[in-house]
């Protein structure tokens, strides 16, 4: 179960957080250097191999047992129209992934990876973050909880999603408020608003920035700007962190959650590696930020963590080659 009971106990459990293993790290640039291939031939899937052994703290380790978390949460800035459906659409896609007909359901499924969907108080909201904190300190406590209690004791690899109707709003909202800028430096069209959707949205995030910017850091931010699902993920990325799990984020909603870990405790997101650029438009901007360089980009916007699963296979990929190919002693090969 959770160790935390307030925000400042989750504060504590951050500070707390595991840092990588050393000599894992080492080995696995050892073993890299060994292997039957120039140096560097391989590109970017040799640093995702190391990045990944240092914190399994194996220096040729595999992935056999990654999991999805998709969490959802309805949102009460959701009635400005902020999106171009209705907040009903949260709970019959939580169903539709039950039920397997999700593109998430087909990604996992091609990944290797165990599916799971958390709703979250799907019936009761958070409040309009223009009119007041869009969650009490009980609510968002509760959200961290059911995201660090979700993840499994034998995940290996973890990948965080979402679904909530709106919820790129309270995403701009936390991105603008923690990077700063204005609100239509951050402000997408998320689901498809057309221009005069957009316009509203972006007034609904000038808003809530106007009454909550600069009131707290990263998870102050989060309880008064973002909502149960957010607040879910960035849960769950901690958990993941404090059982040396490493972490695929995948887009603009994702990497917002996480943000508000980063500007809570420098280094909480060392263990998260970006899975994707999407296509909401802020999400570059965003990584860049977070010093986070994603493995594909693909043009998606469809959330439920799509983009981090299909990465999935790419950092499966990394582990077989760097743990699976021979080094040049073992195939009787000689070295450069």
């Amino acid at each position: 179960m959770a160790e935390f009971s307030d925000l400042d106990g989750f504060r504590a459990a951050l500070a707390a957080l595991p840092q990588q293993d050393s000599t894992a790290r080492a080995g696995a640039t050892e073993r890299n250097a060994q292997l039957t291939k120039p140096p560097g031939a391989l590109g970017r899937l040799e640093d995702v191999a190391q990045w990944y052994a240092a914190w399994r703290g194996n220096p040729a380790p595999r992935i056999t047992s990654p999991q999805i978390i998709v969490f959802a949460g309805n949102h009460g800035v959701a009635a400005q129209g902020v999106s171009a459906f209705p907040p009903e659409v949260t709970e019959q896609m939580v169903l539709n992934f039950q039920h397997g007909g999700a593109a998430i359901n087909q990604l996992a499924r091609v990944a290797g990876a165990h599916l799971d969907v958390h709703a979250l108080e799907l019936d009761r909201p958070t409040d309009d973050f223009t009119q007041g904190p869009a969650m009490s300190e009980a609510d968002v406590v509760a959200a961290l909880a059911a995201g660090w209690d979700a993840v499994r004791g034998d995940t290996d690899l973890l990948v965080v999603g979402e679904m909530g109707i709106g919820n790129t709003t309270p995403a701009a909202a936390l991105a603008a408020a923690l990077l700063g800028g204005e609100a239509a430096d951050w402000t997408g069209r998320g689901t498809g608003v057309d221009d005069a959707g957009l316009v509203n949205k972006t007034r609904v995030v000038a808003e809530g920035l106007a009454l909550h910017k600069g009131q707290g850091d990263g998870i102050e931010t989060l309880r008064r700007l973002g909502g149960r699902e957010l607040a879910a993920m960035a849960g769950a990325i901690g958990r993941a962190r404090s059982l040396r799990i490493p972490v695929i984020l995948d887009g603009f909603i994702c990497t917002s959650a996480a943000a508000c870990l980063a500007y809570t405790r420098e280094g909480s997101l060392d263990h998260c590696i970006a899975g994707h650029v999407s296509a909401e438009g802020a999400h570059p901007r965003l990584l860049e930020a977070l010093d986070k360089a994603p493995l594909l980009s693909l043009g998606l916007r469809l959330g439920e963590a799509s983009g981090a699963a299909l990465a999935i296979n790419i950092v499966k990929a990394a582990l077989e080659c760097h743990s699976g190919m021979a080094t040049f002693a073992e195939a009787g090969v000689s070295g450069a």
